[in-house]
């Protein structure tokens, strides 16, 4: 058998090592790029829980909203690239925005950020104001024909994928549906409540307790199938759009160069506690749907989904 020496001396138990003595050396920061109170901002307190107690260091969540999620984004991207600083990535800013020429910044999200794991996927939801005068997709559609101005709809921000949902939803059925954009889920539920705005796109998890309570009318989620947290509310595909299918997803990311042990040790923490029963309850208490992806397969999934959001874009 070979002695820990000779393994030491290949460098098959460096990386070990440089975890015990090396990283983390500080408290962790998650940055969310957007307002708190919806799916991002949960799961990243969830998140940050299981590595605070993995690292036995405190991991404080900083809320930088704004730009679709992007700003948040670009602090993470010029942040240090030591692990200290990490942060949530939402469809929109990580692979719509950089394809929309009015939206484009001078910030390459898949070339100056380094995937860590790929966390969730998030029902998307369409909900309407009670006294919005339609209950169901097909009366949405009707009306917003009918009415000269149309019908408002709010969501997370211009390209989200909350956004990019419905105008997919309007160029299949022409319905006439005017966009206003808020920076997270929160102040748009706030605005529908109380009747600024008459229908909204939104997360689940933002709209789930409002749904409940019988505050807002589910009108359809985005996905291909019913989901399972509200398996009541039906898809847009059965309601109105044949094959209709727009996902929504959270992701953990780090600067661009970090480095690959610490990648990879970070993502096994978030691994690990996928199989524990507080965390799945969790998840599920938020509306979420678990979809964990390691640092090699959230990159290569980041890949297809920016190529497959560049032809939707440029389509439309």
């Amino acid at each position: 058998m070979l002695s820990r020496r000779a393994l030491l001396g290949a460098g098959l138990f460096a990386p070990t090592l440089a975890y015990a003595q090396g990283f983390p050396s500080r408290n962790l920061t998650i940055i969310v790029p957007f307002t708190p109170g919806a799916s991002a901002d949960g799961i990243a307190r969830l998140v940050g829980e299981k590595l605070g107690e993995a690292f036995g260091k405190p991991v404080v969540v900083d809320n930088r909203a704004g730009g679709g999620g992007t700003i948040g984004l670009i602090a993470l991207a010029r942040s240090a690239p030591d692990g200290h600083t990490l942060g949530i990535g939402a469809p929109g800013a990580l692979v719509i925005n950089p394809h929309v020429p009015e939206l484009a910044v001078n910030f390459k999200p898949l070339q100056e950020l380094t995937p860590i794991a790929k966390l969730i996927d998030i029902p998307l939801v369409l909900v309407a104001n009670p006294e919005a005068g339609f209950r169901t997709l097909a009366e949405l559609i009707a009306q917003s024909k009918q009415r000269s101005g149309g019908i408002s709809f709010g969501s997370t921000g211009t390209n989200s994928a909350q956004h990019l949902s419905v105008e997919l939803l309007k160029k299949a059925t022409g319905a006439n549906l005017v966009h206003v954009p808020y920076r997270g889920s929160a102040p748009v539920m706030t605005d529908l409540l109380g009747g600024q705005i008459q229908m909204a796109s939104v997360d689940l998890t933002g709209a789930a307790p409002h749904i409940k309570a019988g505050k807002v009318i589910p009108l359809a989620v985005t996905s291909a199938k019913r989901v399972e947290p509200a398996p009541e509310i039906p898809t847009i595909a059965e309601s109105a759009v044949p094959d209709f299918e727009v996902t929504a997803w959270l992701g953990l990311l780090g600067p661009a160069g970090m480095d690959a042990a610490i990648v990879e040790q970070i993502a096994g923490h978030i691994q690990k506690a996928q199989s524990d029963a507080a965390y799945q309850a969790r998840v599920k208490n938020l509306a979420c749907v678990e979809g964990y992806l390691g640092p090699k397969d959230f990159a290569a999934f980041l890949e297809r989904e920016s190529n497959k959001m560049r032809a939707l874009v440029q389509a439309g």
